[in-house]
């Protein structure tokens, strides 16, 4: 892997069970996020995605990404237009920058996320790969992760 690859995206089903559950597991209850009658006298249409649910998917998108030996180190994301039930929210990566640092290489990959109506998500992740030794300028990732010829592009 090097810097410019456009990693293969991932597609998330936006359910009512995903909005609800992720509120419910994030502590967020507020009613935007579980009620459709609160939610559309607020001027929502539905109910809709907290941030805290779509850190976490972009966390999970990284992690499968990089293998279980990856540690995330910073999300720094910004939400768009909402997730609605219904819809299907596509995760695409590409890597940023790549460095090499003592007994880890570090790699900062850029992610978005789209849906039916927008971009839902946008921003960086740092995450380290412990023990991977690589010539400056690229990384060695697990082989689960299957980079098209050429970066993708």
């Amino acid at each position: 892997m090097k810097v410019g690859d456009v990693l293969p995206p991932l597609e998330i089903e936006v359910t009512r069970t995903l909005i609800v559950a992720g509120a419910i597991a994030s502590r967020d209850y507020q009613d935007v996020h579980h009620d459709p009658e609160a939610a559309r006298a607020k001027g929502s249409p539905d109910v809709f995605m907290n941030i805290l649910t779509t850190n976490g998917l972009v966390g999970r998108y990284i992690t499968e990404l990089f293998g279980p030996a990856a540690v995330l180190r910073r999300v720094a994301i910004r939400l768009g237009v909402p997730n609605y039930p219904g819809d299907t929210m596509v995760l695409r990566a590409t890597v940023e920058e790549i460095r090499d640092e003592v007994d880890e290489d570090t790699v900062v990959v850029r992610v978005v996320g789209d849906n039916g109506i927008g971009r839902h998500v946008s921003g960086t992740v740092t995450v380290t790969l412990p023990g991977t030794v690589t010539l400056p300028g690229t990384v060695t990732i697990p082989e689960t992760v299957a980079v098209p010829e050429g970066g993708g592009q």
